[in-house]
């Protein structure tokens, strides 16, 4: 997730079961005009945690929703948010629900990619410093920062309507990479006439840039593998073999489609009459114009966002030629896949053994779908589509697969990454970025940072424990473990 601005309200204790050692539930009762629970997936210690601000009354609030199945989702990443907590899910009815710019978030698509190579990580040590400065140079970070292209008018509507197809079509990468992509990398209903004017200002100097926040591009290596079947058909092959994984959404280009259409969604919560306990849950109905135009704007943010990754990934495979001095082809530079974190889909799910044409919005939560599923790449029928949780810095990531289980519970959906646990102020009270620093070179990772403040902000006490997160998604069965990926070099904004 990108900086998300919260409510400065203290936590509530909010009434809650316990259904299993994992699931808990806030009744339907807890709020009159829930319209359905609101579920929690976690164990105590990440329960404990969710208490700690207002993640829980976020997901009772989000139970108000028209048209809401099921329940009000909180994955086990779950903390405070914009509306809806980040690691938030809920499935709107497609006929008779709403859609809401909270359930998605400002950092539209922010998401996630892992590349694989066939370099071990001993091949790259003496090299590993040489690459990361290439990156660095490459790949431009930080608050506000520029891209290295400019795009005129005109490119920034074809960006917005084509996403990764765009980027490749200008030389920036190759074409099998969309087809690793979640919707292929560019979602159909995007519509360039609905985004303002200033929205397209903010994205055309950011497009091939990273950002700033817990956005990063880290050199990784495999350091365990769970599912010898599952990893070989996703390209990992052994252990220590080095690994690319890129975290960044949409940029400005985003934050202004989502500042501008919560302005709209204000006006259309009173204008369709609809009763909520938040004003940060603002929407309107799924089948009204102003609903219409954000899908068609956010479709046009997530886009942008494939592209952006996908330009990143370009100059992530030249960094590595330069280092090695081999083409990437050879290095076999390849995505394994690419994974949306903030989204609202169109989908169809089974609901009380019906199927059922809903939004689910995804907000801080990464789709898994089980094997089969017509929406993922035939390669990874057999096993499922590959679902990648990044941790927080220093600390491993973890390669996964969608299961039917997660269709059952989550609407085809699990955690995200570790979660925040200090909002990046109270990190910077309590760390300092030299510090931080020290200790991952102490590790063996080298970091390269925009700023030392953001090395505070993003250190791995301002997270809760990824491989505790990885370990409630593998055990609840809503994602399963295949590998387990560890930081060799990072690159922050």
């Amino acid at each position: 997730m990108g900086k998300e601005r919260k409510s400065r309200q203290p936590p509530l204790n909010v009434d809650y079961k316990k259904i299993t050692e994992l699931i808990w539930e806030i009744p339907k009762d807890y709020k009159h005009g829930m319209l359905v629970a609101g579920r929690i997936y976690a164990n105590k210690v990440l329960l404990s945690k969710m208490r700690k601000d207002r993640t829980l009354d976020q997901c009772a609030n989000v139970a108000f929703l028209p048209g809401i199945h099921k329940f009000s989702i909180t994955l086990p990443d779950g903390h405070e948010g914009y509306g809806f907590p980040i690691g938030g899910v809920a499935a709107l009815d497609y006929e008779n629900g709403v859609i809401s710019p909270g359930g998605v978030g400002y950092d539209i698509n922010c998401g996630v990619r892992l590349l694989r190579t066939n370099i071990q990580k001993q091949e790259i040590k003496e090299k590993l410093a040489q690459i990361l400065d290439a990156l660095f140079y490459l790949v431009p970070s930080g608050l506000g920062s520029k891209g290295r292209i400019r795009l005129t008018a005109n490119e920034i509507n074809k960006v917005a309507i084509e996403g990764a197809e765009w980027a490749i079509s200008q030389e920036y990468g190759w074409k099998e990479d969309t087809e690793r992509c979640e919707e292929t990398g560019r979602m159909a209903k995007a519509d360039s006439n609905k985004i303002s004017s200033t929205a397209k200002k903010r994205g055309a100097s950011q497009l091939g840039s990273l950002g700033s926040g817990n956005h990063f591009l880290e050199i990784q290596a495999v350091e365990k593998i769970y599912n010898p079947r599952a990893a070989k058909l996703c390209g990992i092959e052994n252990e220590g073999q080095v690994t690319v994984m890129i975290h960044t959404g949409s940029r400005g280009f985003g934050h202004q489609i989502c500042s501008d259409y919560l302005r709209v969604m204000e006006h259309a919560t009173k204008k369709y009459s609809i009763a909520l306990p938040d004003r940060e849950l603002a929407c309107a109905p799924g089948t009204s114009r102003e609903a219409q135009d954000y899908f068609a704007a956010m479709a046009c943010a997530a886009n942008f966002a494939w592209a952006n990754r996908q330009m990143i990934t370009h100059w992530t495979r030249q960094a590595f030629e330069k280092a090695l001095k081999q083409p990437a082809d050879k290095l076999e530079i390849q995505l394994i896949y690419d994974v949306a974190h903030n989204i609202a889909k169109i989908e169809e799910h089974t609901i009380n053994k019906k199927n059922r044409k809903v939004y689910v919005h995804r907000k801080g939560a990464t789709r898994s779908f089980p094997p089969n599923h017509p929406e993922i790449p035939d390669e990874y029928k057999s096993i499922g589509q590959p679902v990648i949780i990044p941790g927080s810095m220093g600390t491993a990531s973890y390669l996964m697969i969608g299961s039917q289980k997660a269709m059952e519970l989550t609407f085809g959906s699990t955690a995200h990454g570790a979660g925040r646990m200090l909002s990046r102020r109270a990190a910077k009270r309590q760390v300092w970025g030299r510090d931080v620093a020290k200790k991952l070179k102490e590790k063996g990772i080298l970091v390269r940072a925009a700023s030392m403040s953001v090395l505070a902000e993003e250190s791995d006490a301002a997270y809760k424990n990824i491989d505790m997160v990885a370990g409630v998604s593998h055990d609840l069965g809503i994602a399963t473990l295949v590998a387990r990926l560890v930081p060799l070099g990072v690159t922050k904004g």
